[in-house]
């Protein structure tokens, strides 16, 4: 049924270009990841949950989490910036 669900922007309003979708690894085995919590509610427990498995189950070497200041407030293009030189693969999450 999950295959099911369509895709949501969560984003206002439409940008007129397109970016283009970065790579994706073929495995995640000995990689970097790299998760931004948003700071809403359990993120951070969601993130670490998420992160011991990603090592237990699919090899990963380490993850790397950043914590964003306000979950209304974009990461600091600084904290992307020094997130993107530590790791193979990123992902922004959010809490409930």
């Amino acid at each position: 049924m999950a295959r099911d669900l369509p895709f949501i922007d969560p984003t206002a309003g439409r940008s007129r270009s397109r970016i283009a979708l970065a790579p994706r690894p073929i495995d995640l085995a000995g990689k970097v990841v790299g998760m931004i919590d948003n700071t809403k509610e359990q993120a951070d427990v969601i993130l670490k949950t998420v992160a011991e498995v990603l090592e237990s189950r699919y090899g990963v070497a380490r993850v790397i989490i950043h914590r964003k200041e306000h979950y209304s407030k974009l990461a600091p293009h600084a904290m992307i910036d020094e997130l993107a030189k530590e790791v193979q693969v990123a992902v922004a999450a959010l809490g409930g």
